[in-house]
């Protein structure tokens, strides 16, 4: 299914690998170590715009897009925002995007499957769960989600392209793999062939991620996840359940490449599941540098103090 709808998308993120053979470890599973990189999908919007679905383009006609979407971007820097929600908080030239030139081959979006290339709806319990934290971000600490103290921005936050710090270390021994993100300074740690997950009762931010080698694809299933009803997700923060389960595929293509693609089912946030898909490039030359956020990080105390001045100058 994912690879049909990358066709239908005029996607070319999917690529299939042939004969070339990756390095292997002493047990014979492929050497996955080293620096990888998603900041070359940076430019790719989560969905497919309304007035390309069900095109197929070609990829000078996905360049001319990128291009002219990245231009306006940086345009859009120096003009007002009148009524914006917010005022931003960096100029434009810290993101990634601000700096990558588009290149022909980026596919026209990251979401594979549905087929139409669209994220699919909220249930109505998850739609309701996304205004309320919408309207009361700041009514409470509890209400604001972990990434406000730069302490876990979930496996979305952590593994699609984002506005910088897009740099992974794979550190891999015959039965863990672990994965550093620079962004957050945050690491997952996948056990390979390990059997069951934990018990139910113990559940995480990130899950409990299970991996395990299909040939060249490393396969992780996470289950196990900690219910909040705020936490990053693609297009906007959403609630996560106990029940979600997520399927991760790191395909080699060649040496320098894995294909990625990242499947979440929650039946109480999405009304189906959904796939999303683009590709991890080595890139030794990324050096990763500690990532301070949590320490010394005042934004829960001063958005509450905040939200409190406000309220009483409304009195």
């Amino acid at each position: 299914m994912a690879a049909t709808a990358a066709l239908l998308l005029g996607a070319a993120t999917v690529t299939t690998a042939q004969e070339w053979e990756p390095p292997r470890l002493a047990n014979g599973v492929p050497d996955i170590n080293g620096m990888w990189n998603n900041v070359g999908s940076s430019h790719v919007p989560l969905e497919i715009p309304d007035d390309l679905a069900g095109k197929t383009l070609t990829e000078e006609e996905r360049l001319e897009l990128f291009t002219a979407r990245s231009d306006r971007a940086k345009a859009a820097q120096w003009e007002g925002h009148e009524n914006s929600r917010g005022v931003g908080a960096y100029a434009n030239y810290w993101f990634d995007w601000y700096w990558k030139e588009p290149v022909a081959g980026e596919a026209p979006a990251l979401i594979i499957d549905p087929p139409n290339g669209k994220r699919p709806a909220f249930t109505e319990q998850a739609r309701d769960s996304v205004q309320y934290y919408r309207d009361h971000l700041h009514d409470q600490a509890a209400n604001m989600e972990s990434g406000d103290r730069c302490l876990s921005r979930g496996v979305f936050g952590m593994m699609m392209p984002t506005a910088y710090n897009n740099g992974k270390l794979f550190v891999q021994t015959e039965d863990h793999i672990i994965i550093h993100s620079e962004m957050i300074h945050n690491a997952r740690i996948i056990r390979i062939d390990a059997g069951p997950h934990v018990s139910e009762k113990i559940t995480q931010w990130e899950g409990d991620p299970r991996g395990y080698w299909e040939g060249n694809t490393l396969v992780v299933e996470s289950t196990n996840f900690k219910a909040v009803g705020n936490m990053r997700a693609p297009g906007s923060r959403a609630p996560q359940h106990e029940g979600r389960r997520m399927v991760e595929r790191f395909t080699f293509v060649d040496a320098d490449t894995l294909n990625y693609e990242l499947m979440v089912d929650d039946p109480d946030t999405y009304t189906t599941p959904w796939t999303v898909a683009f590709p991890y490039k080595r890139d030794d030359a990324y050096q990763q540098y500690e990532y301070a956020c949590h320490e010394g990080n005042w934004a829960v105390p001063n958005s509450l103090s905040g939200a409190r001045a406000e309220e009483r100058a409304q009195q």
